[in-house]
């Protein structure tokens, strides 16, 4: 039996970290080892009911399910694309919509993540911005993304990089982190881990100080003018400042830090920006992933072509710099973060009932 969080009655216990589990355990005066395990069942035997965990006492069973819900709740509506991209639509607060995709390659099996309802940072480029802010999840709301999907058991690497801005989340998105690595969790390596961030100083300090995990930060453009026109948070936080706490950082071992620039026609993409990039990211060792836009409504923004992506790319590695391009991946299901979310929130709006 799973729990619907849009309208939950009794609080979820999915989510909780270890440390809150046996606080809660502590306060309805059972045994320490309870809150052992509870995360065992939660975490590593998936269990989706309080009857399940058979291990736990009677009193135990009976105090969770009079003061708990376990919280997972399954997908509401799946696509699947001809690449093998799956793209989940899972429900949230108040009416409204995440998304998850699922993205297999090789051997490998990434799930992109939301960490937010719609966001607040209103780039230009951006469908989810389009819708706003609307709320933000919790630890077991983001979790329950890898949890609850087909594929579950199989995800090999996590992206933050759906849904939200992770630093504008930060304590959900680090107890969330601190579920997935722990060994008491999921038990998985930070390295299989990557937090995007669209250059929140102070949230980006913080997670480079509590986890372990990889960082992208979401650059567009070395320049401040251009920058400013496409992600107003450059007004808040300039590229140049964020690049100079990068450096500060060691990202010579094995975390890694790599920069995501999405490629418009005749904004982005020019010798010169080539050139400025080279510039500002000297003396970082990281990775440039180019990434093709595809048109969202409501933009001007057009991408730009895939000789214009190729010579780009080979400008910036004849200047020592890693670069990349990101595969495009399920243009058949509104691959575009937002897209699918935006589609069922006006759906949702022409038919209420």
């Amino acid at each position: 039996m799973t729990a619907d969080i849009t309208t939950p009655l009794i609080p979820p216990i999915f989510g909780k970290t270890l440390t809150e589990l046996r606080m809660i355990v502590s306060e309805a005066g059972l045994p320490g080892y309870t809150a052992t395990q509870l995360a065992d069942w939660l975490y590593k035997k998936n269990a989706s009911s309080f009857e399940e965990m058979t291990n736990l006492s009677k009193k135990g069973r009976q105090f969770l399910t009079d003061h708990f819900s376990v919280g997972v709740m399954v997908p509401k509506k799946i696509q699947s694309s001809i690449d093998g991209t799956r793209k989940y639509l899972f429900p949230a607060a108040g009416g409204k919509f995440i998304e998850t995709a699922m993205i297999p390659e090789n051997e490998r099996i990434t799930v992109c993540v939301s960490s937010q309802v719609g966001c607040k940072m209103g780039c230009l480029f951006c469908m989810t911005g389009k819708q706003g802010f609307q709320g933000q999840l919790t630890a077991g709301e983001i979790v329950n993304q890898i949890r609850s999907i087909d594929e579950a058991g199989q995800v090999s690497n996590i992206v933050y990089m759906g849904m939200g801005e992770p630093f504008d989340n930060l304590d959900e998105v680090l107890k969330s982190l601190e579920i997935l690595t722990s060994e008491w969790g999921y038990a998985m390596s930070p390295r299989r881990i990557t937090v995007s961030t669209i250059g929140i100083i102070p949230g980006m300090v913080t997670f480079l100080e509590k986890s372990e995990a990889h960082l992208a930060v979401s650059l567009h453009t070395p320049f401040d003018d251009e920058r400013r026109t496409l992600m107003p948070v450059q007004v808040a936080y300039p590229i140049a400042d964020v690049i100079n706490e990068i450096k500060k950082w060691d990202f010579t071992k094995q975390r890694r830090v790599s920069f995501e620039y999405i490629m418009f026609q005749g904004l982005n993409d020019t010798p010169k920006h080539v050139q400025e990039l080279s510039r500002l990211l000297n003396g970082i060792k990281c990775r440039i992933n180019l990434i093709r836009f595809h048109p969202i409504p409501g933009t001007p923004l057009q991408g730009s072509n895939d000789e214009t992506i190729l010579s780009f790319k080979d400008k910036l590695n004849s200047k020592g710099i890693l670069t990349t391009i990101r595969a495009s991946r399920g243009q058949d299901i509104y691959a575009a973060c937002g897209l699918l979310s935006t589609k069922e929130l006006i759906k949702k709006s022409q038919n209420p009932s």
